[in-house]
């Protein structure tokens, strides 16, 4: 049991940038606020047989890497904001540490080794957070409105007066959206404003939980003409989100390297860093090295953000996506960008997904695969059947060359197991994406040859 005055020295940092350690026993200690290379002391939260929780509380050996937080709301402290975990790390150091976690990840969990590790995406480091999911409150024992993520470890709402991973638009407009709900007459049941900020359009939801009053209405057009902003209500869930007024212009996004306008709804699935998002498409599709003899299929295809790109390039592109309505987006992207008549949609559930059904999509030089973090477990088994059982489909011909985008390391090392010990691929390169500058959040993307 680690004992309050015990120094530890900190060995390195895991997925969720906790300091890693061990005391005099031996046990594991996880310290929040700790980097590698410090000696610190600490307050134990949690104890568990195997492992410990602690927080830092004093630091005699500082590491080099440790660095300023730019935000005032950062920290250990009671109330400080739980939106970032790494501003007291180095930009550079936090991408090195993404990557230690991506690596370790294939190899404790898929056994697999990169024949190269990809030189990491990078872009600016703050204001680059164009999505955000902004919680309301009322607090009626201080007469206050807040609006904000949520305090560390807590479901109160952080008392945020700035951000400075959001746009500094959004984020100017955090004390002006605290004013305007604390006039509202539905103050107490309005328990959301979701940001969704496109190239010249920014979009802002708010969730209420009984119908507005038409001075509230009032208030939300006031709002917008102040501050040029585009009112979405949603009363119920996502598919109930309409806008106030429909006369202000669309929101989308472009992808100028491939001449292609995305327009979205604010609720749809789009990549949180826009400036990530760029170089993540022409990345993939540099790797995938698709020319215009070939078909590709883009797994987990959305809006089309990867599938409309290879339409560009391909002879024919087929995107698959669990949503009708993403599906019907697509489509109509498609046809707004003129790529309708080598671009195909259709709606499956890619969770349940057997060799003799995916057999039955065709054969396929290239795949794109961008899984939500659950992976794609189904997808890559059901490939991994049709290498071991080639009764199931008879002359059917693996793709040659497969890019997977991921969110999630754990599930992206179970997948890359899979493919590489049972489907017949190698990982010929992996590297991270630095979507989630000063989260742990980390972003990846693989790249297997047929073997």
């Amino acid at each position: 049991m680690t004992a309050d005055n015990e120094w530890l020295k900190v060995e390195s940092l895991d997925l969720e940038a906790q300091g890693v350690a061990h005391d005099t026993e031996g046990k594991v200690v996880f310290i929040e606020g700790a980097l590698p290379g410090e000696t610190v002391q600490v307050r134990v939260n949690r104890r568990k047989n195997q492992w410990e929780q602690a927080t830092l509380t004093a630091l005699a050996r500082e590491s080099a890497l440790r660095v300023r937080p730019q935000c005032p709301h950062f920290g250990l402290h009671a109330g400080a904001c739980g939106g970032c975990k790494m501003q007291h790390l180095h930009p550079v150091a936090q991408v090195a540490v993404k990557q230690r976690a991506l690596e370790d990840s294939l190899w404790h969990l898929g056994k697999v080794k990169p024949e190269m590790v990809l030189r990491p995406i990078e872009g600016p480091a703050w204001g680059y957070r164009n999505r955000a999911r902004l919680s309301v409150r009322y607090v009626v024992k201080k007469g206050a409105v807040l609006v904000g993520f949520h305090e560390r470890k807590s479901s109160f709402v952080a008392d945020m007066q700035t951000c400075a991973v959001l746009p500094p638009r959004v984020s100017g407009l955090l004390l002006p959206l605290r004013a305007l709900v604390m006039a509202m007459d539905a103050r107490e049941r309005l328990p959301q404003i979701e940001v969704a900020a496109g190239d010249k359009v920014l979009a802002l939801v708010l969730r209420h939980l009984e119908p507005l009053s038409a001075a509230d209405l009032q208030r939300l057009r006031a709002f917008d003409s102040e501050h040029g902003v585009q009112w979405w209500l949603q009363p119920k869930g996502p598919e109930t989100v309409q806008r106030l007024d429909g006369d202000s212009e669309e929101l989308a996004y472009a992808l100028p390297g491939f001449g292609i306008m995305m327009p979205f709804k604010p609720t749809d699935f789009t990549q949180v860093n826009p400036h990530i998002n760029t170089v993540l498409v022409g990345r993939a599709l540099r790797l995938l090295n698709v020319d215009s003899r070939e078909r590709v299929i883009d797994w987990f295809c959305g809006l089309g953000n990867f599938t409309l790109p290879l339409a560009t390039q391909a002879r024919e592109v087929l995107g698959i996506e669990g949503s009708e309505v993403l599906v019907q987006r697509a489509a109509a992207n498609a046809e707004l960008n003129g790529l309708g008549v080598n671009t195909r949609f259709e709606a499956r559930n890619l969770f349940d997904l057997s060799g003799a059904q995916l057999a039955a999509y065709g054969e396929a030089e290239k795949w794109l695969i961008d899984p939500p973090r659950e992976g794609a477990f189904a997808l890559v088994k059901a490939l991994a059947e049709l290498h071991t059982e080639l009764a199931l489909a008879p002359g059917w011909t693996p793709p040659q060359r497969i890019v997977y985008v991921s969110c999630n390391p754990a599930t992206l090392a179970r997948d890359t197991g899979l493919l590489v010990h049972q489907a017949g691929y190698r990982c010929t390169a992996a590297g991270v994406v630095n979507m989630f500058p000063h989260t742990a959040h980390v972003e990846s993307m693989v790249v297997f040859e047929r073997a």
